[in-house]
């Protein structure tokens, strides 16, 4: 076999391949030798069938099993004999000419074929040691607290039906059919939905034009849907709403005790309040862990410099321009409605393409030297994860990822670099910053 090497440019080579006829023909007779003792031909007893009618029949077949089995393993071994690690899966390219190709499968002229790839980038690590981190944290009171837990306990307040007029915080039980330019539109007709006055869940005016309204009552409300509307095609759009109001309740008395904490599933009302407070603390925890991460992030990618496989850099554009056309399709906007231009965003994201290659090689070296892991443990979680987001559908999530091998993987990324995150602060200079709470959930327009 014999390599030539045809590009060497940056990170990009190419390489010739070049396989004897001769060679081919002595891995073919091997090849059929395998197959004298397997196959059973009409005329010929069992190990006795002579190679040029094996070669006659199977010749073809074996013969370009030999050439997917030379691409793929003898490529991958010529890589690594010459020292080098391919950035990703290398482009293999074969003759178009049919002529040639039935040459080289009846085992008449040598094979050929070209090998293109980048290999990776020298990376030289920055010293991470002593990174100067500031670890934003806000307090939570037990005002938010109490807050939050009357916010939870709604879900367990009782109603009990009233004669006379809805007032703020009342029930309605209500049929509705919505029209826009007197057509109705999908998603805006129910029967017997509840809505409760002022929690502000519909269409902005809606709940208003339903105060005063009793029980057997018939009315019109007229509302516009808001400009940032998810359905783009009623975002901005005057609509009708024929309602029937057919129940008015009001609200019953809450009293947060542990008999009221018990019907939410926990023992005791200081136990509900515990409770509350570690969801407050995890939800504010994983705003610090972001920003936390956001500084490594930064502060590792102001210090390495590189050159980046091509590659990987468009692979990575590819992804994240295709989010970005898909939102703004869904949308119903352009560009310009985002003050900018289809180039000014195309260089922007071409940039964030580069940073996420850039720090996506620096991390994995760390990871690597380190000899961080993903175990199987944390893999398992992870995967439990994502089945509780979907209650009611665990057994089909569960099939998901049985039979998407590729999903788990999916999964495997965050964890390693969340790992390698935090091997990189523990060895930082971490001082914590006490914020306020809108400081620390506010995101940044680069983050958002």
């Amino acid at each position: 076999m014999q390599v030539v090497e045809t590009e060497n440019s940056g990170l990009k080579r190419e390489l010739k391949i070049t396989v004897p006829r001769a060679d081919m023909s002595e891995k073919l007779n091997a090849k059929l030798d395998e197959l004298r003792g397997q196959v059973q031909l009409k005329g010929f007893r069992k190990g006795k069938v002579p190679t040029s009618h094996l070669r006659k029949v199977y010749g073809k077949q074996a013969m370009a099993e030999i050439v997917n089995d030379l691409i793929n393993k003898k490529t991958g071994e010529v890589i690594v004999e010459r020292g080098e690690k391919a950035a990703q899966q290398p482009e293999v390219n074969m003759t178009e000419d049919e002529k040639e190709a039935e040459a080289i499968l009846a085992g008449e002229a040598d094979f050929e074929y070209t090998v293109a790839y980048e290999v990776m980038p020298e990376i030289k690590v920055p010293d991470f040691n002593g990174l100067k981190l500031e670890r934003p944290v806000a307090e939570i009171s037990d005002a938010e607290v109490e807050e939050q837990v009357e916010q939870v306990a709604e879900s367990a307040r009782t109603y009990e039906e009233k004669k006379g007029k809805a007032a703020d915080k009342d029930r309605v039980t209500i049929d509705y059919s919505g029209k826009v330019d007197g057509e109705l539109f999908e998603g805006g007709t129910d029967t017997d939905s509840q809505l409760i006055l002022g929690s502000g869940r519909f269409i902005p005016g809606f709940e208003e034009q339903l105060m005063g309204k009793a029980a057997g009552d018939e009315t019109v409300v007229k509302v516009t849907f808001p400009e940032d509307y998810n359905a783009a095609h009623l975002a901005g759009k005057n609509a009708e709403f024929d309602v029937t109001v057919k129940k008015v309740e009001k609200p019953g008395k809450l009293e947060i005790n542990d008999e009221l904490a018990r019907q939410l599933g926990v023992e005791s009302a200081d136990k509900l309040r515990e409770t509350v407070r570690g969801q407050l603390e995890s939800r504010y925890g994983s705003f610090t862990r972001a920003k936390v991460k956001r500084q490594v992030l930064d502060q590792l990618d102001e210090k390495t410099e590189m050159e980046l496989p091509e590659k990987m850099v468009s692979q990575e554009f590819d992804n994240i321009w295709g989010q970005v056309t898909g939102e703004l399709e869904r949308s119903g906007k352009k560009f310009e409605d985002e003050d900018t231009t289809e180039e000014k965003a195309r260089e922007e994201y071409r940039g964030l393409a580069e940073r996420r290659v850039r720090l996506g090689l620096v991390l994995a070296n760390i990871g690597e030297s380190n000899s961080i892991e993903v175990t199987e443990e944390e893999l398992q979680k992870a995967v439990y994860d994502q089945v509780r987001q979907y209650p009611g559908q665990e057994q089909q999530v569960f099939q998901y990822f049985r039979d998407h091998p590729d999903a788990v993987a999916g999964l495997r990324a965050p964890i390693y670099e969340d790992k390698v995150i935090d091997l990189i602060v523990s060895k930082a200079d971490v001082t914590d910053k006490t914020v306020s709470q809108e400081e620390l959930t506010k995101m940044d327009d680069d983050e958002e």
